[in-house]
């Protein structure tokens, strides 16, 4: 029974076989049976749009959940590296603090409610409709003008390029909106 005791013991495992101790000899039952978090997940490759550099991410998920998002070291942009924006995307989408309901508060009130985001999208578009269809310009001294004022879009830091890309096609060329920028250049 002592000797049975003692062979789990890693201490006499590593003078019994004369290691140094870093390797199996040191393992106890428990560290022999660790796995990675990441075990048995799915992974998707990904970007990290928290600037304009494009760091590559990897999206370890499984049954539907987030698991965990690492530097993609197959990226030849970060090469596994994320800066601490990027390292934090994991907390940023499963923190219990986080915001998932659309926060709005009524003209003139003092408080805010919160309302769905279906209803919080339909808002935004009729608002955006009804101000582009009251101030749109056709002509302009005889000329097409095709253009409204009355509204304006500020991108922020975690669009990439491809998403300013078509925002910009949808506001200047669907919605004729002539003030375009993005935070990038403030």
């Amino acid at each position: 029974m002592l000797k049975d005791v003692l062979s789990r013991w890693p201490v006499f495992r590593q003078i019994q076989t004369g290691a140094n101790g870093n390797g199996a000899e040191s393992w106890s039952e428990r560290t022999r049976n660790l796995k990675p978090k990441t075990a048995g997940c799915e992974v998707s490759r990904s970007i990290c749009l928290y600037c304009a550099v494009g760091c590559g991410q990897l999206i370890y998920h499984r049954a539907g959940k987030l698991v965990s998002v690492e530097g993609d070291p197959a990226s030849p942009i970060s090469r596994g590296h994320l800066c601490p924006k990027g390292a934090n995307t994991y907390q940023l989408h499963t923190h219990p603090g986080r915001f998932t309901k659309v926060k709005y508060r009524r003209p003139f009130a003092k408080d805010w409610e919160d309302i769905p985001l279906d209803t919080a999208m339909h808002m935004i578009a009729d608002r955006v409709w009804e101000s582009r269809e009251s101030c749109f310009e056709e002509t302009k001294d005889g000329q097409s003008l095709m253009q409204t004022k009355a509204i304006a879009h500020l991108g922020g830091a975690t669009l990439d390029n491809e998403e300013n890309y078509l925002l910009k096609k949808l506001f200047t060329g669907g919605l004729g909106m002539v003030c375009v920028s993005n935070q990038a250049r403030i």
